[in-house]
């Protein structure tokens, strides 16, 4: 924030005060007439709190965010909320417990995001831009994955549009504008060879939702504001030939999926970047670029989703490496998360731990190479033979 100072000597004060102080950005936060109390005493019970964001967040962090406000109207409390509403399980992955209500929340509170981004993605945020490669024939091996265990394969990534809240934070008519972009540049893409149609979910029967996968809003994402006013202005957009799903106004601005009923990560892969690429430029056009940080890279609403927003998530096939003692250490030299699918117990879904760090063929790569690596595993406990050598050396 800067101020115009006027000189020590200003006999005009009294008429050019007014436009002197018309230069000065306004403190959000004096538009509000919070009834809050110190810092200290509106400091949250974090003592049963397993979230990055309860481990990070110290009293001294929040007095020195205590006070600030985004532009449009996000306090540190509202960032701090889901962590506090799903306050998580020590036994379970660790979450962020944190949410970003627009793309200043980065800027602004830094001192704790960067801290959460660094814990959760293991990795250090530097002055570098963080690097990207969407150049899907650079992604090398993956023809080598076993049919017989892999089941399916799924890649996905979120953007979420700049000058406008995150859902978390974002107005019913905000909400309806993003919906206006999606469809105008998703109807740029359709002239772009690949044929598809926009379905509002207000207009979907129960029946029709599942059949595209759509699930119902969580309690979690009632209580954070995610789902306000849940179906107005959300939508899916399919293509024909079912390579692409492009979710609008759901847990983020916008998330392409590409789902594959075999191993064929490449494919996904592929259809991502280049759809992706296409409606980067469509909303460039439209004069509303993805959001984006130097230091970060592509932001949303989750810390947890920074720098690609990328996952490739691959289902096997697994009877013996589950209930092994050494799963869990695997997992995480591997860079990677496992959990069981829910319409099958030996049903896995394996997928890369964090975006930030590696470009988006670095994590692809990552998950191809560890699923073929976990795989082995499994046909050598298969055979009753050990698993010891197999494991990485390094984290």
């Amino acid at each position: 924030m800067w101020k115009v100072k006027p000189p020590v000597v200003f006999p005009m004060e009294s008429r050019y005060r007014p436009i002197l102080e018309g230069l000065v950005p306004p403190d959000p936060m004096s538009q509000f007439h919070l009834r809050r109390l110190s810092p200290d005493e509106e400091f949250p019970d974090l003592s049963r709190n397993s979230s990055w964001m309860g481990r990070l967040l110290t009293p001294a962090m929040y007095r020195r965010q205590f006070h600030r406000c985004t532009a449009s109207g996000v306090l540190f409390d509202d960032v701090i909320r889901p962590g506090l509403e799903e306050p998580g399980d020590w036994s379970a992955p660790v979450s962020v417990g944190c949410a970003a209500g627009d793309a200043q929340c980065y800027v602004l509170f830094c001192d704790f995001f960067d801290r959460v981004i660094e814990a959760h993605h293991q990795h250090e945020i530097t002055g570098q831009t963080p690097e990207s490669d969407f150049n899907y024939d650079n992604l090398k091996g993956t023809c080598d994955l076993d049919g017989s265990y892999v089941a399916r394969c799924e890649v996905s990534v979120v953007r979420c549009v700049d000058d406008f809240c995150f859902p978390t934070h974002c107005s019913r008519g905000e909400r309806r504008q993003l919906l206006t972009l999606a469809r105008r540049a998703l109807q740029r893409l359709e002239e772009e060879e690949l044929p598809g149609r926009l379905h509002l979910l207000e207009e979907l029967t129960q029946e029709q939702q599942r059949e595209l996968n759509l699930d119902p809003p969580s309690s979690s994402l009632l209580r954070i504001g995610v789902a306000r006013d849940w179906p107005d202005a959300r939508a899916v957009w399919a293509s024909q030939d079912g390579s692409l799903l492009v979710w609008v106004n759901m847990e983020d601005h916008l998330r392409l999926v590409s789902r594959r009923d075999d191993a064929n990560v490449a494919e996904a892969f592929k259809c991502i970047c280049i759809n992706l690429q296409k409606l980067e430029a469509f909303y460039r056009e439209l004069r509303h670029g993805f959001a984006w940080k130097q230091q970060l890279g592509w932001v949303s609403s989750s810390p947890a989703d920074v720098g690609t927003g990328l996952r490739v998530q691959v289902h096997l096939r697994l009877r013996h490496l589950p209930g092994h003692q050494r799963l869990r250490d695997v997992l995480q030299r591997l860079r990677l998360r496992m959990h069981t699918g829910a319409e099958s117990p030996a049903l896995h879904c394996v997928s890369n731990a964090a975006t930030f760090g590696l470009s988006e063929v670095g994590l692809s790569q990552l998950v191809v190479d560890g699923v073929k690596l976990l795989v082995a595993m499994e046909k050598r406990l298969e055979g009753g033979g050990d698993i010891g050598e197999l494991v990485p050396t390094q984290k």
